[in-house]
């Protein structure tokens, strides 16, 4: 999936009157973390279930793998287009109707008679999940103090990792006994229980969704723009890779059994969100979290491959790595892009969460295509190593000129 220095303030376009501590508003944080929960369950696994929604529908498994990308296409760009037509609504109402919105794909999901009508229902779940998820940061964040920002984000990210964790090798144990459909169902229920849930959300004074043309003129300010392009790369490296990965386990450890590697990187993305919250909230230095994260998740790709041929339990400590890093470069990319917006954060946060969606579907479009062109399951992890070598480099000179030329933010 996946993202503010801790002393800027989050400061709404309609400037509501900042949380002070011990109001309570906090307590609802979780709620929101409910939703996004709900979301991570459902973005990754599907990728688990393509052998089974192949062979059901009679298709492809590439063409199966289609799915994924139209979801998270459609999250990153139908989202913000579905946002702007909301933005003057309250955000909770938003926040409902992007549920709504979300459970209705995945019942139709569950429905699908085809690979076309497929397709569409998966495009339905990904608008919903690309309205809700960034409005959920940006609300989190608002209810809040700034020196306890991290946490919040960290929290609502961390319901999509452990989403992860939880849903993905339950799905897929699942549908062993009820089939994709029934998987399906499930997750439909729980979207149900995450809108039932939202009803206790008070009506906020946050930010409102940002219009798409101010989302589009945001990618003017040079430091956003490379921050924006970072998590672009690292969204294709690291998230579009684990749609191939029982693709790659079978290549290069042998094993159709995949379930242990899906918990082993969703047990890392619990990791990874969880504690990058206090550290970044703690540092003070969200560059420097992300320049340690992204050289980390470098290292796993490039060793995961001759980890795997190896042995295949060889391959948990670098799919760890790489589901911890991967998941916790969100949070300081956040903080990075909210002191670059302080006047405007929900658009700051809607960018890097539509450019991290763009890149998965991306990576899961290219990774299919590098398969069909011959190449080798196993050698998936060198090209995604890369373009996460480049995203690096990025980092350390555009993102970091522009940090260094940045007038310091106000606390």
């Amino acid at each position: 999936m996946t993202t503010t220095p801790p002393t800027t303030a989050a400061a709404s376009q309609k400037s509501p009157q900042k949380p002070q501590k011990g109001d309570g508003r906090a307590k609802f944080i979780p709620l929101l973390a409910l939703g996004t929960f709900a979301l991570g369950v459902d973005a990754y696994v599907m990728a688990g279930l393509l052998p089974h929604v192949s062979a059901d529908l009679n298709i492809s498994a590439s063409s199966a793998g289609q799915m994924v990308t139209v979801f998270t296409l459609c999250y990153a760009l139908g989202g913000p287009v579905f946002a702007t037509l909301l933005a003057k609504r309250p955000a909770k109402t938003v926040l409902a109707v992007a549920l709504l919105v979300f459970t209705i794909g995945n019942a139709l999901t569950a429905l699908a008679p085809s690979l076309w009508v497929l397709l569409l229902s998966r495009a339905v779940a990904g608008i919903g999940a690309g309205v809700y998820s960034p409005i959920a940061a940006a609300t989190a964040a608002g209810l809040t103090t700034p020196e306890r920002r991290g946490r919040a984000l960290a929290t609502v990210m961390g319901g999509l990792s452990i989403g992860t964790v939880i849903g993905v090798p339950a799905g897929m144990l699942l549908a062993d006994h009820i089939g994709w459909r029934g998987t399906l169902w499930l997750i439909t229920g729980l979207g149900l229980i995450a809108l039932i849930g939202l009803t206790r959300l008070p009506h906020l004074d946050v930010s409102p969704p940002p219009p798409l043309a101010k989302r589009v003129r945001a990618l003017a300010n040079g430091r956003v723009a490379g921050i924006v392009t970072v998590s672009l790369l690292g969204g294709i490296a690291s998230l579009g890779l684990y749609t191939y990965l029982a693709e790659f386990l079978v290549d290069a450890a042998h094993t159709d059994q995949t379930v242990w590697a899906m918990w082993a990187w969703g047990a890392g993305g619990i990791i990874g969100s969880l504690l990058i919250g206090p550290i970044v909230d703690r540092t003070r230095r969200p560059f420097a979290a992300v320049t340690c994260i992204l050289a980390l998740i470098v290292v796993a790709q490039f060793t995961l491959p001759a980890a795997a041929h190896a042995a295949a339990w060889a391959a948990i400590l670098p799919l760890v790595v790489w589901g911890a890093a991967g998941w916790a470069v969100q949070v300081p990319q956040q903080h990075q892009l909210i002191a670059a917006q302080p006047d405007q954060p929900t658009v700051a946060v809607s960018l890097n969460s539509s450019a991290v969606y763009l890149g998965s579907g991306i990576g899961s479009a290219l990774g299919g295509l590098v398969l069909g062109l011959g190449a080798s399951p196993s050698s998936l992890p060198y090209f995604t190593g890369a373009l996460t070598l480049l995203a690096l480099l990025l980092h350390l000179t555009l993102v970091r000129a522009k940090t260094t030329s940045a007038p310091a933010p106000t606390p």
